[in-house]
């Protein structure tokens, strides 16, 4: 019986004494982590790369180094290291098998670094949401949306689906729509509307300026602008081209018709009867 106590003494010495080293390696080996993860934030070239780059690899760099610790921890408690290799193998494939959608969210994001369909700081559709690129990390992208709202996209789902970047190019084409009464002349529409154009400064005037009438409604010509702007100009320009419109119209007598329906009413006097 004394044998017995002496051994279950020394076994819980021994698993005391390897908890303690696992609660130390672990807190240490966090902090490690984290003042690495400092130092390569702050570093020249870490600096110099690409804001999407660097926050992929933030992402995958801290994976691996709490992989490695938990490695360690492993060691340190007694398991062999035939066996952690061989755990690691079955738990590759088991985790494999289970994360599918994570391993593709992986393989999304270096297909978005790679290619750079977009970067951070660029705006984005992806038809289903819309907004200013934060973050791209291991395995999701995150926007930020007009109204401040964020939302978390699956990188996997990102590279395997059409996006539109607003922000890929210095400058976009504004179109705008008008629509005017039949009665106006065509040529006095298009001066003025040329005109409006020309006051404009931040209107390119290196690429081809289109003012047409485009199409013929109920009750209603159409004429269409076409211009060129500068990314962070767009919806400013648009919304003082469409202000500045009305007051020249107003100006010179050009009339936007409001919809309207003309009935024809035959033998009113039977109906008046």
């Amino acid at each position: 019986m004394e044998k017995l106590l002496d051994k279950l003494n020394d076994l819980w010495v021994d698993a005391g004494l390897k908890l303690i080293y696992v609660i130390i390696i672990w807190f240490v080996g966090v902090k490690l982590i984290k003042l690495l993860i400092k130092l390569i934030k702050k570093g020249r070239l870490f600096n110099r790369l690409d804001k999407s780059i660097s926050s992929f690899l933030i992402s995958f760099i801290s994976a691996t180094l709490y992989i490695i610790l938990i490695i360690t921890i492993a060691t340190v408690i007694g398991i062999p290291s035939t066996s952690i290799i061989t755990l690691l193998g079955s738990a590759g494939v088991a985790i494999g098998l289970a994360m599918q959608g994570g391993l593709s969210n992986i393989a999304g994001g270096l297909v978005i670094l790679i290619y750079k369909p977009f970067k951070v700081g660029d705006f984005i559709d992806t038809h289903a949401d819309s907004g200013n690129v934060k973050n791209i990390s291991l395995f999701y992208t995150t926007l930020v949306t007009i109204d401040n709202k964020i939302i978390s996209i699956p990188n996997g789902n990102l590279a395997n689906s059409s996006t539109v970047n607003y922000s890929k190019e210095k400058e976009r084409r504004l179109d705008i729509n008008i629509d005017v009464s039949y009665d106006n002349d065509i040529e006095k529409v298009k001066k003025v509307l040329n005109r409006i154009i020309n006051k404009d400064e931040r209107i390119s005037k290196d690429k081809d300026v289109f003012v047409r009438l485009t199409d013929y409604k109920e009750s209603s010509m159409v004429y269409t602008i076409r211009v060129w702007v500068n990314n962070s100009d767009f919806w400013n320009v648009k919304f003082d081209l469409l202000e500045e419109i009305k007051k020249e119209f107003d100006k010179e007598d050009i009339s936007i018709p409001y919809n309207q329906l003309d009935v024809h009413l035959d033998n009113l006097e039977k109906i008046v009867k």
